[in-house]
């Protein structure tokens, strides 16, 4: 997902040449980034500044997420080792941003084959990671609220670690094209790292934007979205039992929630999809303005990584009361006291209160535990 530059367009873009498009789009730095519009960026400060930004506050919130969850028992829940998982990835995501940043400022990839071929791979690998961890929070979620009795066998957090592994394991699968295809390109004595294909045929640029598209956007959301349309709807039934003041209280909070978790997801990424496909159904010509607006939709997409902690701190009081305790802003006792998993949480409540007030129940962890 890293700032690509293609190597016909930037480096004909840097001779003042009109650049040919005989390629839809040099897919990039990553699995599904297209290549961006070049013009000659040298001496370009903006835009490093802008990704140093979005690099710190990445990092630093992510490592605090991953040190509560680490450092605190009662942090230690089936749900927040999904969590813990999707902040390793975006904290990851964050590494190679800069030395990316750096090809844009330059118009010129300084650090050589080896780093490239490094970065790119740690790029995609850790962009499909955060989308898959989401997908799994998301089944996660649509398993403890609506088969609350059933999935608490399986809702443990040895399993949820195994699950964790495997998603790092389909992501490396998945961007091998990348591991195998990336290199530095060189022309009239600059630069560019891209993916290199082995012919410049379209159909190698479509196809692999379509591959990208459907397992890097379209099925993680497809999921996502039905995982929270059956909550609501298991929700939305059991409250119009127990009356309206309570059906709509459970409702606005999935709501909420829901609301929140798709809309920022796709709200980052869809952008980028679009302009990833653009090229490959009309004819695109580098412009100002189209390397303008892919800058921005670059910088959003990595934005997505900063604003999970931001989610967490907001919809999970667990979360905000570990992060006012690390940061000393207020002292919160009885984090450090062993907790049992959520799963086990779960199955504790329902021994005492009936099929609505179960799924109420589990609908209030749903804010505070995503």
């Amino acid at each position: 997902m890293s700032l690509d530059i293609p190597a016909e367009w930037l480096l004909e873009a840097s001779q003042g040449v009109n650049v040919s498009t005989e390629v839809p789009w040099d897919f990039g730095q990553n699995s599904s980034k297209p290549a961006s519009p070049a013009v000659d960026m040298s001496g370009s400060v903006l835009l490093p500044l802008i990704y140093f930004v979005v690099c710190v506050l990445g990092l630093s919130g992510n490592t605090l997420v991953i040190y509560v969850i680490l450092r605190y028992a009662k942090m230690k829940t089936v749900t927040n080792i999904y969590i813990l998982n999707l902040a390793i990835a975006d904290e990851l995501f964050m590494v190679a941003l800069p030395f990316f940043a750096t090809q844009a400022a330059l118009a010129h990839w300084p650090f050589g084959q080896a780093a490239c071929r490094v970065l790119m791979t740690l790029d995609g690998i850790n962009q499909f990671t955060s989308i898959f961890c989401l997908t799994v929070m998301s089944v996660d979620r649509y398993l403890a609220v609506v088969h609350p009795i059933t999935s608490s066998k399986w809702r443990k957090p040895r399993l949820a670690k195994l699950v964790n592994g495997a998603v790092w394991l389909i992501s490396l699968l998945v961007i091998l094209p990348i591991m195998i295809y990336s290199a530095v390109q060189t022309r009239n004595g600059r630069s560019s790292c891209t993916i290199t294909w082995p012919s410049k045929n379209p159909s190698w640029y479509t196809a692999f934007g379509i591959y990208t598209f459907a397992l890097g956007f379209f099925l993680p959301l497809t999921i996502i979205c039905l995982c929270y349309l059956l909550i609501i709807i298991k929700v939305k039934a059991s409250g119009i039992r127990v009356g309206s003041s309570k059906r709509k209280k459970s409702e606005r909070k999935v709501t909420r929630m829901v609301s929140i978790v798709v809309a920022v997801f796709v709200f980052c990424w869809l952008p980028f999809y679009i302009f990833n496909f653009l090229p490959l159904a009309v004819d695109v010509k580098p412009t100002v303005a189209m390397k303008g607006f892919y800058e921005f939709v670059v910088v959003l997409s990595y934005a997505n990584s900063c604003a999970n902690p931001i989610l967490y701190a907001f919809l999970s009081d667990n979360f905000k009361k570990s992060f006012q305790n690390v940061l000393c802003l207020r002292k919160v006792s009885g984090l450090d006291e062993a907790d049992r998993s959520d799963s086990r949480q779960d199955k504790s409540r329902l021994q005492d209160v009936t099929e609505t007030q179960r799924t109420l129940l589990n609908g209030d962890d749903l804010q505070t535990s995503i």
